[in-house]
């Protein structure tokens, strides 16, 4: 078997090289904002001086919005803009994996950017702060940066320009410091992806420039344990319930996905010879992946436009397929807090199914009629999930609208200061659920309700996987 030389560097925390490439302005507006030092000596502008938060009750999600120019972050209560980071290039974002920092893509570089939310265990109970937001100094080098993937408290990086995979513990971020617990690297550089697994190991993907379609699990000393060569174009990946024998995950291939579970990698039976899941949606509590779903190995104009969902069975690698008439693309698809199926359609739909069953348990009318752009990099109608709320942008008519997945019902609307290509959203905590205090009565409201004074359905947990981006 392939052996791979992975090379183990525990708790080393520092600032690696990168941030001198993005150019920084005005990020954040208050005195939040830090001058952004290196992170090895611990006074990073990641980590504000306790003065400078404030306490509050509950905290409202934040928004936070890629656009031309760089990032802006605004409160979810009201739309309020809460401040905004300028960078160079075509930005991207992905969960850094702690509910709090958001992973900035820009210029060859993944730089953490501080949303300024946070959750602190006190005793029996938490006390909530606030603060700016701050693109913060805490950046790792990586030519073409790909895929970010948060799994069981760690945080594995992708270069595809080089290979690199740099293993991060997100949770050293909201102490200033970028921990690299792992560094390794792919025989090749390719467009691939890396997920941290339970126990130590790591599933990744190798392959070429021009060609991939092996997937191996190594275990913590590096060895591979379990390998796939039958993935031919293998993009992106979702985290599905694990069984008692550990992980579980799907990942998109041009002959059916493949499903990693119980040691061993389980193909998904297709009809005929061509089937594309590359962009995919787990949640941790449920069986069942959410996947695109293309059949035309050539589509007319090189984009193919699907009405198919595949909604995938870990369990025994097959998948139901539902056909909601109307078209999607690679920013319609995640999941709700208890493992909702969720696609916005082009016809102004939110779509919300019932994964087991494929049953449309909500039809939302969320915004007008729209065609994917033949760019992907364009802005189009995309969502984030996050406290149990479906955050849904229009950018054409730079509105967002908030809808509560649970009962379909939109509860918020508010206009948006900039044109977005790409959104995430962040609540504080990892989980993407509001911390209750042990013993405590009752549920805890739900952020928007207290923030907003709005009679809003209390949300419960909502898991941050990583979307497969197919382009």
């Amino acid at each position: 078997m392939h052996l791979m030389k992975t090379i183990i560097m525990k708790r080393r925390a520092l600032a690696l090289a990168g941030i001198g490439a993005l150019a920084l302005a005005a990020c954040g507006t208050g005195p939040g904002e830090s001058g952004g030092s290196g992170a090895s000596d611990g006074d990073s502008a990641a980590q504000s001086p306790a003065s400078d938060r404030t306490e509050v009750g509950a905290l409202s999600p934040r928004i936070v919005l890629a656009h031309d120019g760089g990032v802006t972050t605004l409160d979810s209560a009201d739309g309020s803009e809460l401040g905004s980071a300028e960078l160079e290039g075509y930005v991207r974002l992905n969960p850094a994996g702690d509910g709090r920092h958001v992973a900035v893509s820009a210029s060859d570089a993944i730089t953490m950017y501080d949303t300024g939310l946070l959750a602190q265990g006190h005793g029996d109970h938490f006390h909530y702060y606030v603060q700016d937001p701050v693109l913060t100094d805490l950046s790792v080098a990586a030519p073409h940066p790909g895929h970010v993937v948060p799994h069981d408290g760690r945080t594995a990086l992708f270069a595809d320009g080089t290979g690199d995979i740099t293993v991060i513990d997100p949770a050293a971020l909201a102490e200033g410091e970028l921990d690299v617990v792992e560094e390794t690297a792919t025989d090749d550089p390719h467009h691939g992806v890396a997920v941290p697994l339970t126990g130590g190991g790591m599933l990744l993907t190798q392959g070429t420039e021009d060609a991939r379609s092996t997937v191996q699990v190594l275990d913590a000393e590096g060895e591979v344990t379990a390998q796939t060569d039958d993935c031919p174009g293998v993009h992106g990946e979702a985290a599905a319930q694990p069984t008692e024998s550990g992980d579980v995950i799907s990942l998109g291939c041009e002959n059916g996905s493949v499903v990693y579970r119980d040691g061993a990698f389980h193909k998904v039976a297709i009809e005929g010879d061509y089937q594309r899941s590359g962009n995919q949606k787990g949640h941790e509590d449920s069986p069942i992946v959410l996947a695109d779903h293309k059949v035309d190995p050539e589509p007319a104009g090189g984009i193919e436009r699907p009405t198919e969902i595949a909604l995938i069975d870990t369990r025994d690698a097959t998948q139901q397929i539902v056909d909601l008439g109307a078209e999607y693309w690679f920013r319609s698809l995640d999941r709700g807090p208890n493992g909702e199926a969720l696609v916005l359609t082009t016809d102004g739909e939110l779509n919300i199914l019932d994964p087991e069953t494929g049953e449309m348990l909500h039809e939302v009318p969320v915004v007008g009629e729209w065609t994917e752009p033949d760019q992907w990099q364009e802005a189009a109608p995309m969502m984030a999930v996050a406290d149990g709320t479906a955050f849904v942008v229009d950018p054409e008519a730079q509105k967002l609208v908030m809808v509560d997945v649970a009962s379909g019902e939109i509860y918020r609307e508010m206009d948006l200061p900039v044109i977005p290509h790409e959104i995430q959203v962040t609540t504080g905590t990892a989980s993407g659920e509001y911390e209750i205090a042990p013993g405590s009565d009752g549920e805890h409201e739900s952020a928007a309700s207290d923030a907003g004074g709005e009679d809003h359905e209390g949300h419960d947990h909502e898991g941050e996987d990583h979307e497969g981006h197919d382009h």
